[in-house]
């Protein structure tokens, strides 16, 4: 179990994922070998992870979410194979186990780039439905963490690590919507680096890039400063409460849908909040404590919203891979 000491320690990564053990005691008033051991039992014990991420819009990359309906038989094997795929996040098995939904990252404007990823599954693979969803906008999530996951610290608190997450629509400016920043082969080293692990050391990641220290340590400010890339935290929902995992597809009037998504970005219950394309225009990842407080949920937190017209539940009955690389991969020397 999770004490208040590892909950403010998992709100303080949330807000700085590359701080020092030593900036992190001084914020949390322990020791930093105090900070040191809660991380590493941390990273044991609860899967927790810092992952460097890149904004897709700012790097000229789109998102889909893709729905694959296989054979029991083979679900297990399709669901593999996409996890292994670099270009691949969030990868469920959800409903009765015959349904995969994972979100595929392909390059700006390639036309039907979910398609071509099809196309190079095997034939054996037994698929009987597919269905994809561009990602439009994210409303919660993403650059906003699940609130249970980044509720410990005091506003102080928060300010002295630069200040509390974003917990508005989660998208850019408008303004910045459509600019993209050109990067280099060594920014994208840099960047599959922190993928890895967010908290690699500066000197590894020069070794990394080529570059010197104190290049590095100016490349990350400046990707940081022009929201290029982010930093955010990976654990098991299950030891802040998250123990029913729930995919939400809803479909709500167009006239509607800004004032919904926003409404349900501010739910407790929420990780997730996104508008796509299809006939369900509105996802959500609902993590709740046990079926009872999904059921209180359903009933009474989007029961009271009444412009949505149809929902659709799918439990996630395995997380196969989330935002960061494959959690078996080697991991890097962490950054102290």
């Amino acid at each position: 179990m999770l004490d208040d000491l590892d909950r403010a320690l998992i709100h303080a990564l949330h807000i700085d994922g590359r701080a020092s053990f030593t900036q992190l005691a001084d914020v949390l008033e322990v020791s930093p070998q105090t900070v040191s051991r809660r991380y590493d039992r941390l990273r044991e014990h609860a899967a927790l992870r810092v992952v460097g991420l890149p904004d897709p819009r700012l790097t000229g990359q789109e998102q889909w979410l893709l729905r694959l309906t296989v054979a029991p038989e083979t679900a297990l094997d399709l669901a593999h194979a996409l996890v292994r795929r670099p270009d691949t996040s969030w990868v469920y098995l959800t409903g009765g186990g015959t349904e995969i939904v994972a979100v595929l990252q392909t390059p700006l404007g390639t036309a039907h780039g979910h398609s071509l990823l099809l196309h190079e599954l095997p034939p054996s693979i037994g698929l009987t439905a597919v269905s994809a969803h561009h990602l439009l906008h994210t409303y919660l999530g993403w650059r906003t963490p699940w609130r249970m996951s980044a509720n410990a610290l005091t506003p102080r608190q928060q300010r002295r690590l630069g200040g509390a997450r974003t917990t508005g629509r989660g998208e850019s400016p408008a303004a910045d919507r459509y600019r993209q920043v050109r990067l280099t082969p060594a920014d994208h080293a840099l960047m599959d680096a922190l993928r890895r692990d967010g908290r690699t050391s500066v000197g590894d990641l020069a070794a990394t890039t080529g570059w010197s220290p104190a290049t590095v340590s100016r490349r990350l400010e400046n990707l940081g400063e022009e929201g290029v890339i982010f930093f955010d935290v990976e654990l098991d929902p299950t030891l802040l409460g998250g123990n029913t995992k729930v995919l939400l597809w809803m479909a709500v009037a167009p006239a509607h849908l800004d004032e919904v998504a926003t409404t349900l970005a501010r739910h407790g219950e929420l990780a997730l909040v996104a508008h796509t394309t299809g006939p369900t225009n509105l996802v959500a990842h609902a993590l709740c404590q046990d079926t009872a407080a999904l059921y209180h949920y359903l009933t009474h937190g989007l029961g009271a919203v009444k412009a949505i017209r149809t929902l659709e539940t799918a439990p996630v009955l395995r997380t196969l891979k989330a935002v960061g690389t494959i959690a078996s991969a080697p991991q890097p020397p962490r950054h102290g």
